[in-house]
């Protein structure tokens, strides 16, 4: 599929379609409008594959707990998966710890601006570089994400019968940035998506990145969980009492065990698993 080229009188009425959406239906969370890259960076990593609701209470909580990158960066690795628990994929908060070390070591506890920049962040890609830039800082970075790119395809390439590129995408969000507003675009075009997707069959089936997600009842990832909620609670677990608690076979907590040690998430002592500082 080759990338479209929109004609001025395309982009602003796109455009108007976006804004007029968003200045009667914008949504208000507390990680919006800030100019602390750390605050925006908790949020984003909270936000991949989950949903908002469960995100609220856990980020009002985080940023009590740990209000600044050099709070989380000295905080035992147990306190922080403790504070997670409940959000899933706990790399993330990982990950997190680990770029604000690393912030703190390089560059003094001050985040980078640049998009470029926050990329070389442990755990940090493109997108979640280019949002923190953009919503901390206002700067006219491109990048794509789930709903941005859900009203993408639903006002471009609705009848296509084609899968959908990020590089078809990202060539129309190239076009149709509002680089004097960046930081309130890409907000308007995130309501925008997420209503679509309420409305209507979702439009990232279209896409190339689309994959459904697997059945979480009797996974990897279930066990996993089970595994750090109960460390969560308890500090020393063994895995027959996990198996007894969350009702998770112990073949599964053995996998998911080798797996959270080699990530370094978890120690084993004989039996007995805990969460090394």
């Amino acid at each position: 599929m080759s990338a479209l080229t929109l004609l001025p009188d395309e982009i602003s009425r796109f455009q108007k379609q976006v804004w007029d959406f968003y200045n009667q239906n914008g949504r208000s969370f507390p990680w919006r409008n800030l100019s602390d890259s750390y605050a925006v960076l908790v949020s984003e990593m909270m936000l991949q594959q989950t949903q908002t609701l469960r995100v609220l209470p856990k980020y009002t909580e985080w940023m009590r707990v740990f209000p600044t990158a050099q709070a989380l960066a000295q905080a035992p690795l147990s306190e922080v998966l403790s504070l997670w628990n409940g959000l899933g994929y706990n790399r993330r908060a990982v990950f997190l710890q680990k770029a604000c070390q690393y912030v703190c070591d390089e560059f003094g506890g001050i985040f980078p601006t640049s998009q470029e920049s926050l990329e070389k962040l442990p755990g940090v890609g493109p997108y979640t570089a280019g949002a923190v830039s953009t919503f901390a800082h206002n700067l006219p970075n491109i990048f794509i994400e789930t709903n941005i790119r859900s009203v993408y395809i639903h006002f471009f390439f609705a009848d296509s019968t084609e899968k959908v590129s990020d590089r078809d995408i990202e060539a129309l969000v190239r076009q149709t940035l509002d680089a004097e507003r960046p930081r309130e675009w890409y907000y308007a075009l995130m309501d925008l998506g997420a209503d679509i997707k309420k409305r209507l069959p979702n439009p990232s089936r279209k896409s190339k990145q689309y994959a459904r997600q697997s059945r979480f009842e009797g996974s990897l990832r279930q066990a996993r969980g089970a595994i750090l909620r109960q460390l969560a609670e308890k500090k020393r677990v063994t895995l027959s009492e996990v198996s007894r608690y969350e009702s998770v076979d112990i073949a599964r907590l053995e996998k998911a065990a080798e797996k959270l040690i080699a990530e370094h998430l978890i120690a084993e002592s004989g039996d007995v698993y805990t969460i090394p500082d």
